[in-house]
């Protein structure tokens, strides 16, 4: 037994470790806003001693509560591990089984320093989206795995690992939520107070689900929405010259230019942190990285000019990049933003007029300060839009709440600007693109990782899910060729690309019978030995998976964009279908309070019962959403679902009665 098991088996160690040494080449998380009173404070270092045994007491006490001053929370640094973090194939992590080692697999994916955005905190991406709170939680839970056999499930409170319980071989091995609070306790000052309680934790989307698989997993995605933006300015497919302004380039949001790039047009990609941009540009993520606005602008032209899709990252804000382009007179064709506006307070968005540092010190120091700073931004932020889309460009809100945010900020951002609520003057890409021409036909961010870590494995996976679209294609109706060639294009060009960072992981937008024929095949495989096990999810960025009224369900318009059954349900029903893990979430994508989304995670290991379990609970994981959206009398949902019913004699779901508007609109209410 190597080091890394038997780290892996000690769980939280005997003897008490020695203080680590960081890289300071590692992105770490801004110091969070000192939010607890004296006695919060003593019950912060209670719950987190708690781990402890007593004789380590006085020492961790005095040490915990300087990384509360110091950081704004608690995150046990000394109990980070010494091996190293990252996807290693699955016959190499100790247990009883395999299910539960594909968890430990992809839970090390998602804190691999290459793929975590601040992976010393246990932060994947979006600023705050955690794993887990802190270090100890981490040794408890990948132990309870290592011990578990596949009649036990595992109970993950917001990162904390509550134990393990007694179930069955047809439950999930592992159950895990985030961040669900009483209703009323959501609001963004409650998740800094109780994250730093230590009892609840920002999980975002895929990070707190272990389903992240690096920028790579939103690049599928931001192609297919960048692709169709280009369309709605050049429909003959012609983009060349095409220029494409956004921000953002940590986590999920680093995915922009790879996107654009693949997508044939210009881009420029504003990022304030310069460990975040040179961490794309170092991994060729984005083609050049330039800090002074006049050159930048220069080589943007010269770039038009030739033809040549170059993208660029601009060190600095995006609102003086926004300004330096109107300054000039550069048309900007489309554009939009995914900085981490969930959290605008808590660094996902800067103010312009100072520099990174002296922004994180007064985030920290100096809260309502800050906040009046960020306000006033996104204010200037709307403004320059405005002028921008006065002169032509498209703009969108990319999901990550940048209207919401800049409407509560006062900007002129809403249709009727004597009415701060409302509909927002630009649409969620969801409502334009997304929604209707992917959602509502059921297709979605499909992903499997290759648990051999075996890059032939993956090269063998690109090849038979490329045969079943093949097959489809020739099979499909209309109406969702266009889908199908995309993704047929895409999975052929995915390695030329190179999109892998971390796990052997690929991503492919596809349908409910799309990820059950590629699924089935995958396991037929398996079985036959030609590949090794393969880990299956998705994003939860997804037709069925997210309640979001700003983003994923922005375009459900009969109310229940507000609701949360959708997600809920479809967490309750992977469940018993045949996830080998689940998760539910508050917050994500557009921020605490403001979002409901739940995932999963499948192992397919060649067997039978495998086999079974893919095409209950993909059919079901997918056509759960195509129902909801059939019922709030989206079109391509209604005749979505009515296939699916033909198909399957089992599935029979409510259908509207559509009524005409001359009848209401006669009616005096």
């Amino acid at each position: 037994m190597n080091d890394f098991q038997q780290e892996i088996l000690e769980g939280i160690p005997e003897k008490l470790p020695q203080a680590p040494v960081f890289d300071q080449q590692v992105s770490r998380a801004p110091k969070r806003k000192d939010i607890l009173s004296e006695a919060d404070k003593k019950l912060a270092l209670r719950n987190a001693l708690r781990y402890f045994k007593e004789e380590w007491h006085k020492e961790l006490a005095q040490e915990f509560l300087e990384e509360l001053k110091r950081y704004g929370r608690i995150y046990m640094y000394r109990f980070m591990p010494k091996s190293s973090i990252y996807a290693r194939p699955i016959e190499e992590y100790p247990g009883k089984s395999l299910q539960a080692k594909s968890i430990m697999l992809m839970i090390q994916n998602n804190l691999d320093p290459a793929i975590a955005q601040h992976p010393y905190e246990l932060i994947t991406y979006g600023g705050n989206g955690a794993v887990f709170q802190n270090w100890a939680q981490y040794r408890l839970a990948m132990k309870y795995l290592s011990e578990m056999t596949d009649e036990q499930t595992l109970a993950m409170y917001s990162g904390h690992p509550m134990g393990l319980f007694p179930s069955g071989t047809n439950a999930p091995r592992v159950v895990a939520t985030n961040g669900m609070m009483i209703p009323n306790y959501s609001k963004p000052d409650d998740w800094e107070k109780f994250n730093a309680l230590g009892v609840t934790q920002y999980g975002q989307m895929t990070a707190g689900s272990y389903m992240y698989i690096g920028p790579q997993g939103i690049v599928h995605g931001t192609t297919i929405t960048v692709l169709n933006a280009a369309r709605m300015k050049r429909p003959n497919g012609d983009f060349n010259g095409l220029l494409f302004v956004t921000s953002g380039l940590g986590g999920m949001s680093g995915a922009q230019p790879k996107a654009a790039k693949i997508a044939g047009v210009v881009s420029i990609t504003a990022e304030i942190n310069p460990k975040a941009a040179h961490k794309r540009h170092e991994q060729g993520w984005v083609d050049e990285l330039v800090e002074d606005l006049d050159l930048l602008l220069d080589k943007v032209e010269a770039a038009r000019k030739a033809g040549a899709n170059t993208s660029f990252a601009y060190l600095g804000n995006i609102v003086d990049l926004w300004q330096a382009l109107a300054d000039r007179n550069v048309t900007v064709d489309f554009g939009s933003d995914q900085t981490s506006l969930h959290n605008p307070c808590a660094g996902g968005y800067y103010p312009t007029g100072m520099s990174y540092e002296a922004a994180n010190d007064m985030m920290a120091n100096k809260p309502e300060d800050f906040k009046k700073e960020i306000y006033a931004t996104l204010r200037k932020h709307a403004s320059v839009v405005n002028h921008h889309t006065d002169n032509g460009t498209y703009f969108f809100d990319y999901g990550n709440a940048f209207l919401l945010e800049a409407g509560r900020a006062g900007a002129d951002i809403f249709k009727d600007s004597k009415a701060k609520s409302g509909e927002f003057k630009y649409p969620s890409y969801v409502q334009d693109i997304m929604g209707p021409l992917c959602f509502d036909y059921g297709f979605g961010p499909f992903r499997w990782v290759c648990a051999s870590g075996n890059a032939e494995d993956l090269d063998k996976t690109d090849q038979i899910a490329a045969e079943v679209l093949t097959q489809m294609l020739n099979e499909a109706p209309e109406e969702i060729k266009p889908q199908l060639q995309d993704n047929l294009h895409w999975v052929k060009e995915a390695k030329a690309n190179k999109l892998v960072v971390g796990s052997q992981a690929r991503i492919l937008y596809a349908d409910a019978e799309g990820r059950m024929r590629i699924a089935a095949a995958f396991n037929q495989a398996i079985a036959a030995g030609t590949i090794g096990p393969v880990v299956l999810g998705r994003d939860h960025h997804d037709v069925s998976g997210t309640d979001s009224p700003y983003r994923e369900t922005s375009n459900i318009y009969d109310g229940s964009q507000f609701t949360a059954d959708m997600a809920v349900q479809n967490f309750v029903g992977d469940s018993f279908r045949g996830a080998t893990w689940i998760s539910l979430h508050n917050g994500g994508g557009v921020g605490w309070g403001e979002v409901v989304n739940g995932g999963f995670g499948m192992l397919l290991d060649g067997s039978e019962e495998a086999d079974k379990k893919l095409r209950n609970m993909l059919f079901w994981d997918v056509n759960n959403g195509i129902a909801r959206r059939n019922w709030a009398r989206n079109p391509n949902a209604m005749s979505t679902i009515e296939r699916a019913m033909q198909k399957e004699k089992q599935l029979k779901v409510t259908q509207p009665n559509l009524v005409d508007d001359a009848l209401l609109n006669d009616l005096k209410v």
